[in-house]
């Protein structure tokens, strides 16, 4: 057994060094209490109290949403094979036809037409067509606007997914839940204001680039957690540390931060890491019952898939995202799809096999997420938002079979919740689905909406870096879809 001043075989200088700096050591720094950090954490005056830099902001105006949760197909979903309906390409399978194409196959003039592979139908009031890939989402349509001729500026999965996610095909800039946090702070001082949840086969190309928070302080990053087993690794202090000695390197890590700070003007650094230690601290203590399932209902946890092994993973991530949500958390985002091939959306070869797959898995949790937010009256104040990082041609990347490339000419994607008018399609692809031909958007113009329905003017939202004020949409800036939000 350890004794209250042994650090494990450690001086408490080496301790610290070694553990007490990591995640796992500094996260206990709640144990110090509000009265240290009020008495500790001022600027270099000695006067100026501390700003937690996570500490819930005015927005620009009365927000319609208060989260977002973006569920990403990593790999490029279909658009002609699930929400964008294209009744000329029947019977015209193996035709080949003059298109402009560009994708991981180089730029192309003709191609092979691969005819949609599953029969679509109208549902709801407003009439959609879905496939039969989404007979469950397919219910949730009326609650839905659909955006049918998003462009990106890059058919590669690397910079398309920077694209999609912080608005930019090359890395180093913050992403969408970077700035909401930076924008608005947090409501929850429990538990990050900024989560991700990876698929279990692995994480997307450009791995945590694509949840960083770029140039932003690191304050504004996400925190990664698990579906299964424990929600967020390195969170639990070790097992042999007593709580005498816990508070013994707190009170050391408090003495060097103030021999830290004596020396230094600015204290933004030390700020977010204090802010930082203090979260990590109570996460230990709320995280685990934020995504303790359990405490649902059997009827409830059947409702999302957690019956079937096959709906089981991604329906627990959209359960545990409604349960984030409510608990303050500002933007979640789940991956559908990991690793390569048809470990994702990624159809290159068999599209029929890789679309049921990937389907099968989300359709069911994603219709239980809407509806499960809507009958809670959460929806109205939540943002939904479904799609990858671009779509998939109309014709065949090879001579035989029914693999598409890349298409980031034009593609679906569909917002629910949050103040968006449902029920709505807007934009247009051609008849094939090829590129967009009617009220073209830029992934910016879906960032923008995201932003002004959280009270967020996307315009007016910058961080000076650079010698710029760096905006999520841009320097040169972006309207939000204003023909799809109720209040406009």
């Amino acid at each position: 057994m350890a004794r209250p001043n042994d650090f494990c075989g450690r001086t408490r200088r080496e301790f610290l060094w070694q553990s007490g700096c990591g995640f796992a050591g500094t996260a206990l720094a709640g144990m110090l209490g509000d009265d240290f950090f009020a008495s500790q954490t001022v600027a270099a005056d000695g006067r100026t109290p501390f700003q937690n830099p996570l500490a819930p902001k005015e927005p620009h105006h009365e927000p319609d949403a208060t989260a977002c949760i973006f569920l990403f197909m990593y790999g490029g979903p279909s658009h002609i094979d699930t929400f964008d309906y294209k009744p000329d390409m029947i019977g015209r399978d193996n035709q080949t036809v003059k298109v402009r194409t560009f994708g991981r196959g180089g730029h192309k003039n003709e191609g092979r037409i691969v005819e949609p592979r599953w029969k679509f139908q109208q549902y709801g009031e407003s009439g959609k067509w879905v496939s039969e890939l989404f007979p469950n989402v397919a219910k949730n349509v009326d609650d839905i606007a659909f955006l049918h001729s998003l462009t990106a500026d890059s058919p590669i999965h690397g910079s398309a997914l920077l694209m999609m996610n912080s608005g930019r095909i090359l890395s180093g800039s913050p992403c969408l839940g970077s700035w909401l946090n930076y924008g608005l702070g947090s409501v929850n001082e429990n538990l990050p204001g900024f989560v991700v949840m990876l698929d279990p086969r692995g994480g997307p190309i450009s791995g945590p680039k694509n949840w960083s928070s770029g140039f932003m302080p690191a304050t504004y990053q996400a925190t990664v957690m698990r579906s299964k087993g424990e929600p967020i690794l390195d969170l639990k202090p070790p097992a042999d540390l007593s709580q005498s000695a816990q508070r013994e390197l707190l009170n050391s890590l408090r003495d060097y931060n103030e021999e830290h700070l004596a020396q230094r003007a600015d204290n933004s650094n030390l700020a977010a890491r204090i802010a930082s230690y203090e979260l990590a601290f109570k996460m230990q203590q709320h995280a685990p019952e934020a995504v303790d399932l359990a405490q649902e209902t059997q009827a409830t946890q059947k409702m999302y898939g957690l019956d079937n092994p096959t709906t089981e993973t991604f329906g627990r991530q959209c359960l545990m995202a409604r349960r984030l949500v409510e608990r303050g958390v500002r933007f979640v985002q789940i991956y559908s799809g990991g690793n390569h091939n048809d470990a994702n959306w990624d159809a290159h070869g068999d599209l029929e096999y890789n679309h049921n797959l990937h389907a099968a898995e989300t359709d069911r949790p994603i219709h239980a997420l809407l509806t499960d937010l809507k009958q809670r009256g959460l929806l109205g104040k939540t943002i939904v938002v479904w799609g990858g990082e671009f779509g998939r041609q109309p014709t065949a990347e090879y001579a035989k079979g029914t693999g598409r490339d890349h298409n980031s000419y034009g593609f679906t994607m569909w917002m629910s919740g949050g103040g968006i008018k449902g029920g709505t399609s807007y934009g247009q692809t051609d008849e094939l689905g090829a590129a967009a031909v009617e009220n073209e958007l830029h992934v910016k113009h879906l960032h923008a909406t995201i932003l002004q329905q959280m009270g967020l003017d996307p315009n007016r939202l910058t961080y000076f870096f650079s010698g710029l004020d760096q905006k999520l949409v841009g320097v040169e800036g972006a309207q939000p879809i204003w023909d799809i939000i109720q209040s406009a």
